[in-house]
């Protein structure tokens, strides 16, 4: 060692600070980026029905930019810096409300609502639609009345449009005289506006719930979406699957007097299935299966609710009623319903 050098000792804890420092100074740039995208994001989609709100976003990223080119210290950067970010959050959380009060699609225009009294429950604003393509149909909202007593199964469907990892889930509950009802929870779009992904995830959309019967909610998938629809028999009890129905009635009620927003990641048709399902006393855990929704019907299967008796890809392969559904007659809505079941395994 020459004089003057460093001991090996010195060196080795200095150039340790130097490595933790930047790594940490990695970390914070990481967390700030996506911290700042998540922020300008909010601002250009969060609840606009007048377009996006460009100008402030790019506002915002300057204004972001500038803290970081120009504040120092450290400290006092990054006390800028939350600051900002803090004051989106706080109008994302506390100043965009949801609302009933929108002019909405017509699909989507009335919102479903129910009383009770014992076995015995009305159901408003089912939907019946008429369709003769997607967008040309017939609007038709029914009331009937349904006697839970006579309550008997739920079967489980999943709608694919394009990747098999996304799907989207709708319940039918099955009563002994032949009539179902589903329920398909959705986005509640305003006329003209059509559903985005990533605004799905910034309070674009309210949360809406579609009670109807199937030769609707199914029919319109198959026939003039051209969607891949999978319908599965479960094995839920008749107690089980009052529970769930009564959950998803209780939840319609509450939208029509406390409008929620839709979120795609926290609140969507998946995530809210799985807290129906478990007010029907039935084990249900948040999986990666679950937000990757096209998978729901494999953990399903394995939880036991579905036929075990045949391998999982059988069951799927059978469960396809797109020809099915194709063929059926909308005339009359239990016929209907018989029909798609036609060949169906058995749970």
């Amino acid at each position: 060692m020459t004089p003057g050098q460093p001991a090996p000792s010195a060196v080795r804890p200095s150039l340790l600070r130097k490595v933790f420092k930047g790594v940490l100074m990695g970390v914070l740039a990481v967390v700030m980026f996506v911290l700042t995208a998540w922020a300008a994001l909010a601002i250009y989609f969060a609840d606009t029905h007048d377009g996006p709100r460009t100008i402030l976003a790019v506002v915002y990223i300057l204004a972001t930019l500038g803290v970081v080119i120009f504040v120092r210290p450290l400290r006092r950067l990054v006390l800028s810096f939350a600051i900002l970010f803090a004051v989106v959050v706080i109008w994302f959380t506390l100043f965009l409300k949801p609302s009933n009060d929108r002019d909405w699609s017509p699909d989507v225009a009335q919102l479903p609502w129910a009383t009770i009294e014992g076995d015995r429950l009305a159901l408003h604003n089912i939907r019946d639609f008429e369709y003769r393509s997607e967008t040309d149909f017939t609007p038709r909202w029914i009331e009937r009345t349904y006697d839970l007593s006579h309550l008997k199964n739920a079967d489980f469907a999943l709608v694919y449009w394009g990747s098999k990892k996304i799907a989207h889930a709708i319940v039918s509950f099955g009563f002994d005289d032949g009539q179902t009802l589903s329920v398909s929870i959705e986005t509640r779009k305003e006329k003209g506006e059509s559903y985005s992904a990533v605004q799905g995830f910034f309070r674009q959309y309210e949360l809406y719930y579609v009670f109807a019967l199937e030769r609707d909610v199914i029919r319109l998938r198959t026939n003039f979406r051209n969607e891949e629809v999978y319908l599965y028999r479960t094995k839920l009890t008749p107690d089980q699957a009052r529970d769930v129905l009564l959950s998803y009635v209780e939840r319609a009620n509450s939208l029509k007097d406390r409008p929620e927003f839709y979120n795609a990641a926290t609140s969507n048709c998946a995530t809210n299935i799985l807290d129906h399902a478990r007010a029907g006393r039935i084990q249900a855990k948040m999986s990666w299966e679950i937000l990757l929704s096209g998978y729901a019907a494999r953990q399903v299967y394995r939880n036991g609710l579905l036929n075990t008796n045949l391998p999982y890809e059988e069951l799927e392969a059978r469960s396809l009623i797109n020809g099915a559904a194709q063929a059926a007659s909308p005339d009359n809505d239990v016929d209907y319903s018989r029909a798609i079941r036609a060949g169906l395994p058995l749970p």
